[in-house]
């Protein structure tokens, strides 16, 4: 990962190349009283991080990108496939009281309900819960009556970015995504192949992971 924090020596050679650009790395040891050898790492990692930019026989430049300008790079270069999880799935015929079993058992907030092994919709505590105070029985009612059915649930795909997909969960007020492969069956009609899920644990996850510079 890229780490958030620069050293204090790693940002005064960023405010001499801003200053005296294009610089050989001769000149900057010179300025901070150090050895070319000594300063050699740190001109790597800021070179690596698209921080500064070096150009054989001219010197450093500095490239206009912040280190926050490098990790929304590096969120945008994450793909959904990189940090997806197991889904939680069950069959469109499973009852809403055993759905309900599954969620408490798996400790999740939404559940996806498949139907001959592709996805036809998604239920969410809430969902859960409508149907409890509604008076349903639990134990012979289908979970397919209380989902949100297919097209109208919300997806994501393993190509898409990790930013895309944290940018759905905020604008639809949801807390996962399925992740799907769109496949074409044999009557010619389009299914989705459900291989993943992306949660708002999974977005958190990974900005603790870029915080404590893993």
């Amino acid at each position: 990962m890229i780490k958030i924090h620069l050293t204090e020596r790693q940002e005064k050679i960023i405010d001499i190349v801003k200053a005296n650009q294009p610089i050989t790395s001769e000149n900057i040891a010179k300025k901070l009283k150090l050895t070319r050898s000594t300063l050699r790492p740190d001109l790597a990692i800021l070179t690596m991080a698209g921080i500064l930019d070096a150009r054989p026989k001219v010197g450093y430049f500095f490239t206009g990108k912040t280190v926050f300008n490098v990790i929304s790079e590096k969120i945008r270069g994450i793909k959904v496939t990189d940090r997806k999880s197991v889904p939680i799935i069950v069959d469109e015929q499973t009852s809403i009281y055993d759905a309900i079993v599954t969620m408490f058992i798996e400790d999740t907030g939404t559940i996806f309900v498949t139907s001959n092994g592709y996805l036809s919709g998604v239920v969410s505590r809430k969902d859960f819960l409508k149907s409890a105070i509604g008076g349903m029985n639990l134990s012979n009612t289908p979970v397919a009556v209380i989902m949100t059915r297919m097209p109208n649930v919300i997806v994501t795909y393993p190509e898409e970015s990790i930013l895309d997909a944290a940018m759905k969960l905020i604008e639809h007020e949801i807390d996962s995504l399925p992740v799907v492969r769109e496949v074409v069956l044999e009557n010619g009609e389009k299914a989705c192949e459900l291989i993943g899920r992306v949660t708002k644990t999974t977005i958190t996850r990974l900005f603790v992971e870029l915080g404590i510079n893993e």
